[in-house]
C-alpha cells in the first residue's frame, strides 16, 4: 500500500488578518505615544488645579492624598479627635483616638459611639489618617481680593484687546499688499520683513526704551499698544500665505463690478480668510495677555497700570510660602484665555492647519 503523506496544518495568520493586526498595533502605538505626550503637557496644569483647592496644612503633609482633602475628625467631649485607619483582626476600621499613651491608646468607633471606648495596643504614628474630599473654594475668593483682580483684569483686557486690533488690522493690510500687488522690490522687502522674526525683542529693548522715554511714553500703556499697529512679521507671513490660496478670479470679478482695492479686501479677501484671521487674532491676544517683560519695563513703577502678569508676580512673591493661593491666582489669570480659546477653537484649528498647507 502507498502511504498517504500526513497533511500539514498551517498556523500562519491569513493576509487580511495580519494586516488588520499590524494596523491595529500601529494605531495603538500612536495613541499611546500621543497620550504620553499629552499627559506630560497637562501634568503641570493638573498639579496647579489640584493645589489651588488644597489648604496649607495638606500641602505641607507628605502623607496627604493628591486630591483636595481634610483630615477626618470625630467630635468627642467637645473636641475634634483625628480618625485613623486601624487594622484589628485583619479588618480595617476607621477609629478615633480619644487618649494617647506610650504603648496603647484609647479609641472609639465613630460609626458606633454608643459602644464606648476600648484600648488598642500599638503606636499611632504607624497609622494612616482618614481623609475627606474637601476642596477649599475660599482660596479663589482670597486671591481675588488680595491680588486686586478686577483692576488687573481690566488693565490686561485693555492692553490685549486694543493691541490685538492694531496687530491684526495692520497685518491684514500688509499681507494683502504682498499677496496681491506687484511692485519693484517686493521680494527683497518680504525677505527683510521675515528676517525680523529672528531678531529677539531683547535686542531692541534698550533703543526702544530710550526712544519711548524721550517722547514721554514711559509709564504709560502706549509702548505696549502702539508698536503693534505696525504689523508683525509672523502675522503677515501667515496671512500672506493664506491670501495666496484665494483665487484671483474673485478679485477680477469684483473689479469688473467696479470694486476698488479696499473694497476687494473688505468684501472678498477678509470673508474668505476668516480662519487665518482668527488664528492670528488668538495668537496675538494670548501673547499680549501673558506679556511680562515690556510691562515690567514701562509700567512697573505704576501699580495702577499693572496687567495681570505683574500683579501675579508680586502676589506670588508675597505668598511664596502659600502655594494654594498662588495656584488659585494662576487659574484666575488663565480663565479668560481658556474661555476665548474654546469659543474660537474650531476656527483657530482650521486656520492653523490651512496656513501651513496648500488649500
Amino acid at each position: 500500500m502507498t502511504a498517504i503523506p500526513a497533511r500539514r496544518t498551517s498556523f500562519a495568520t491569513p493576509g487580511p488578518l495580519r494586516r488588520s493586526v499590524r494596523r491595529f498595533t500601529e494605531r495603538a502605538g500612536i495613541f499611546l505615544v500621543a497620550v504620553a505626550i499629552l499627559s506630560a503637557f497637562l501634568m503641570p496644569l493638573a498639579y496647579m488645579s489640584l493645589t489651588a483647592f488644597k489648604d496649607q496644612a495638606q500641602v505641607a503633609d507628605s502623607g496627604a492624598p493628591l486630591y483636595p482633602a481634610s483630615p477626618r475628625v470625630f467630635e468627642y467631649d467637645g473636641e475634634a479627635r483625628p480618625i485613623y485607619e486601624v487594622s484589628i483582626d485583619g479588618v480595617t476600621r476607621q477609629l478615633a483616638i480619644v487618649e494617647k499613651g506610650r504603648e496603647s491608646y484609647v479609641m472609639i468607633d465613630p460609626a458606633d459611639p454608643v459602644a464606648g471606648t476600648f484600648v488598642w495596643p500599638g503606636r499611632w504614628r504607624t497609622l494612616t489618617p482618614a481623609w475627606d474630599f474637601d476642596p477649599k473654594v475660599e482660596n479663589f475668593a482670597l486671591a481675588w481680593e488680595q491680588i486686586e483682580f478686577p483692576k488687573l483684569l481690566r488693565n490686561t483686557a485693555i492692553i490685549a484687546v486694543v493691541s490685538t486690533i492694531g496687530a491684526v488690522g495692520s497685518a491684514i493690510a500688509v499681507a494683502y499688499g504682498f499677496s496681491r500687488f506687484r511692485f519693484r522690490g517686493r521680494g527683497p522687502l518680504f525677505l527683510v520683513l521675515l528676517a525680523t522674526i529672528m531678531l529677539s525683542s531683547q535686542v531692541t529693548l534698550v533703543p526702544t526704551y530710550i526712544l519711548f522715554t524721550r517722547i514721554g511714553w514711559s509709564g504709560t500703556w502706549l509702548p505696549l499698544i502702539v508698536p503693534h499697529f505696525f504689523a508683525n512679521a509672523y502675522n503677515v507671513f501667515l496671512l500672506r500665505q493664506y491670501f495666496l490660496t484665494i483665487p484671483r478670479d474673485l478679485d477680477e470679478a469684483a473689479m469688473i463690478d467696479g470694486a476698488g482695492p479696499f473694497r476687494i479686501l473688505r468684501s472678498v479677501i477678509v470673508p474668505q480668510a476668516i480662519p487665518a484671521i482668527v488664528a492670528v487674532t488668538l495668537f496675538h491676544f494670548f501673547f499680549a495677555w501673558n506679556e511680562f517683560l515690556l510691562s515690567l519695563v514701562y509700567v512697573g513703577g505704576n501699580p495702577d497700570l499693572w496687567p495681570l502678569s505683574l500683579g501675579m508676580q508680586k502676589f506670588a512673591s508675597l505668598y511664596v510660602t502659600r502655594p494654594p493661593l498662588v495656584q488659585a491666582s494662576a487659574i484666575l489669570a488663565i480663565a479668560v484665555p481658556v474661555f476665548v480659546f474654546f469659543l474660537a477653537q474650531r476656527a483657530f484649528m482650521r486656520g492653523v492647519v490651512v496656513t501651513g498647507v496648500d488649500k
